[in-house]
């Protein structure tokens, strides 16, 4: 595995200096050549500066910019030599072959993808990723396009995600992917990271960005989840009416309130309940007569 090398490049400015300086240098040669030439001399000083300025346009060609939060990957004939990553008119040798590589942070949304979760409900999803580039020679060198990398391995794991949890659950204990957002959020990203950590790509986020159930199920699994709920909310309140109901009965038997047999508790339970589980309120009668009439 190609693993990221700094390189120390120099300073863009003071080669430019330099270089400028040759280029007059050789300037004045040819020119001080051609008047030799036309005295009926020698055409070395002509040739010395022809060569001059060549080279200095050549090693001109070893100028190059770095723009905040990017790196330029070098390479010498095939061969990785470096990245450059600070910023600044940057110069190094005219043969290397230099690569820019964005280190900013980006973020792309995944197309919707039609899924069965771990019912085999069909659902849509589609999620939302923040990434960026950690190591320039991974992301140059291990992979053929780490772009399209990127959005690749984000679909798979995705689906792979999808498939691992139901699209609702009545049990708060049973993670969902609508109602554990945080929990599904996290899942999401260690999943992404584990298969984008060969391409030098750091994962920051990843949200889900769409979620439903596929138009074909959609009215029946409405109605299913609306019978769900209702069922639950049924069993909460049935719990709690008996709890209700058991610490009545408790309390009057311990505070000697009153004496009830077995028929008159059965009446006040069912009385209880019927208060206590009605969806709408109940009318009160009062008794003006004795206990058992």
């Amino acid at each position: 595995m190609i693993q990221e090398k700094a390189f120390r490049a120099r300073s863009g400015w003071s080669m430019l200096v330099v270089l400028l300086v040759g280029l007059v240098a050789a300037i004045w040669l040819m020119r001080a050549g051609m008047r030799v030439i036309d005295e009926g001399g020698s055409g070395m000083l002509l040739t010395v500066g022809l060569l001059a300025g060549l080279l200095d346009l050549f090693l001109m060609g070893g100028l190059f910019i770095v723009n905040p939060n990017e790196g330029r990957v070098l390479q010498l004939f095939g061969k990785y030599v470096g990245t450059v990553k600070e910023p600044g008119l940057r110069w190094a040798n005219p043969l290397y072959w230099k690569r820019r590589v964005s280190l900013r942070v980006r973020n792309f949304e995944s197309g919707r993808l039609k899924v069965n979760d771990l019912d085999g409900n069909p659902i849509e999803i589609a999620a939302v990723v923040v990434w960026k580039v950690v190591d320039t020679a991974e992301a140059m060198f291990e992979v053929d396009d780490y772009q399209n990398y990127v959005h690749v391995q984000t679909e798979s794991a995705l689906r792979n995600m999808a498939t691992s949890y139901p699209y609702d659950a009545h049990d708060d204990a049973v993670l969902s992917l609508r109602g554990h957002t945080s929990a599904i959020a996290d899942h999401l990203r260690k999943e992404i990271q584990d298969r984008l950590s060969k391409a030098g790509v750091d994962v920051i986020e990843a949200r889900i960005s769409h979620l439903a159930y596929a138009q074909e199920i959609a009215a029946a699994m409405l109605q299913r989840q609306q019978a769900g709920a209702i069922i639950a909310a049924r069993q909460r309140i049935v719990e709690g009416a008996v709890g209700m109901v058991e610490m009545a009965l408790d309390r009057l038997a311990r505070n000697n309130i009153v004496d009830l047999d077995e028929e008159r508790k059965a009446a006040m339970v069912s009385n209880l309940l019927v208060v206590l589980c009605s969806e709408r309120s109940t009318q009160p009668i009062v008794n003006a007569g004795t206990l058992h009439h």
